[in-house]
């Protein structure tokens, strides 16, 4: 696990002066790569002067999702975000669509191993090490998921469960045979996991198990889902965030819970205004803008993720001087709905319900738009005899907390549906 190819602490351990003059440095080398020979870039940057080494970030336009996908339409079925000829490509992973249309991402064999090695560095700052057991209970289709993952694990010797296309009791019991020391799963999935664990009589407290990265989804960092997790399995939870298209670029290091650092000796980070684009004080909250700087075979320049974050800078207990995402992803913007005048996110609503133990699933469905907005939550008991007493206060607590009031239901047990991946638990309707 200590690998030099997977783990490099003369770059994680940089103070900021060095950082961001590696940070400079490679997105150099990055431009001259790519410059006449990927097409989008090269007519994205046609005409502009910039020094990557002095000038701002700032000169160079953002790229957005909306202009990858109009580029997958128009030059179907990759785009022209490619450095290389399609034959120097080896591998393909495709968007969960979650954000609009679904998008394919190609990746040389050099830009797989890059994702490969940020995969090291979070395994490393997790506490990972020689002799540890990994389970994967992933789909592995197309999207990117857990595979950077699991091969990296794999890579580093550490002995890797593919888990895919098994029911979650199969899944438990290759847990308990194989004797897993970490699990890589979605927050939902640990949570179901956990549920399917506790109506077969299996306690998860007394496996093996020490570690769970969770990635995917928000839930990671919010402290109600976070202690669910821990206090079902026994283990300290470990978030993450990446994209498809962007990369592993976040990690939540052991000596800092709570937050997750983002890989800026492989990226850039900024956060800015959604609306006005203007840079925002660190502390602040803001939409998170980042550039990838070794996946060079299709990479991204000023992304605006959509990703609503509080990004903080200052040298970490673990020796990092790596930004910090406090709370992890906050949610996504284009995930926010506005009911009677209060902005609500997803994951802040989940953070509320996650607070009743009493509940084991839910399901918010949002019916029209602005002020006219009405919410409605079945929440799903993990016992029957629920009913109004617990919507009550799951109405209250939702009323007090983010200032709105909620029509909630009770449903029976084993009414809602249940996920592997990301869960789906947010359903939009205009009437």
């Amino acid at each position: 696990m200590d690998s030099i190819a997977y783990y490099n602490p003369a770059e994680e351990l940089l103070e900021p002066a060095a950082l961001v003059r590696l940070q400079r440095q490679k997105l150099a080398a990055m431009l001259r790569e790519i410059q006449g020979r990927n097409a989008f870039y090269t007519r994205k940057f046609a005409g502009l002067s910039f020094d990557p080494m002095t000038d701002p970030l700032e000169k160079l336009p953002f790229t957005t999702r909306l202009e990858l996908e109009a580029d997958q339409i128009a030059q179907p079925p990759y785009g022209t975000n490619l450095t290389y000829p399609v034959a120097h490509y080896c591998r393909l992973h495709q968007t969960s669509g979650s954000g609009g249309r679904a998008m394919r991402w190609l990746d040389t064999r050099e830009s797989w191993d890059w994702f490969k090695r940020l995969w090291g560095t979070i395994y490393r700052a997790a506490g990972v090490r020689d002799g540890h057991r990994l389970m994967f209970p992933f789909s592995f289709g197309p999207f990117v998921g857990f595979w950077a993952a699991f091969e990296s694990a794999a890579s580093l010797g550490n002995l890797a469960l593919a888990a895919g296309g098994m029911t979650t009791t199969a899944r438990l019991k290759m847990l308990l045979d194989n004797e897993v020391d970490v699990v890589c799963c979605t927050p939902t999935y640990a949570l179901r996991m956990a549920e399917v664990a506790r109506a077969e009589g299996i306690d998860l407290a007394r496996a093996k198990v020490s570690k769970l990265i969770v990635a995917g989804e928000p839930g990671g960092s919010v402290a109600a889902i976070r202690e669910r997790i821990q206090a079902a399995w026994g283990a300290r939870v470990y978030d993450h965030t990446g994209m498809t298209e962007i990369g592993a670029l976040g990690f939540e290091c052991d000596q800092a819970p709570g937050g997750v650092h983002l890989h800026e000796a492989e990226c850039i980070a900024e956060v800015i205004d959604p609306v006005t684009a203007q840079t925002v004080a660190d502390g602040e909250t803001g939409e998170l803008v980042l550039t990838n700087l070794g996946r060079w075979g299709s990479p991204l320049i000023r992304y605006r993720t959509n990703d609503q974050v509080r990004l903080t800078r200052g040298k970490c207990s673990c020796g990092r001087w790596f930004a910090r995402l406090e709370g992890g992803i906050l949610g996504r913007y284009d995930d926010m709905i506005t009911v009677r005048g209060n902005n609500v996110f997803p994951a802040g609503l989940e953070a509320v319900i996650r607070q009743f133990s009493e509940v084991t699933e839910f399901r918010v469905t949002v019916v029209g738009t602005g002020a006219l907005a009405e919410v409605q939550i079945e929440l799903e008991p993990v016992d029957e005899p629920a009913g109004r007493e617990l919507a009550e206060r799951v109405g209250r607590a939702v009323q007090n907390t983010l200032s709105f009031r909620a029509q909630i239901l009770t449903v029976p047990c084993g009414a809602l549906p249940r996920f592997e991946m990301k869960a789906k638990r947010f359903i939009r309707r205009t009437s």
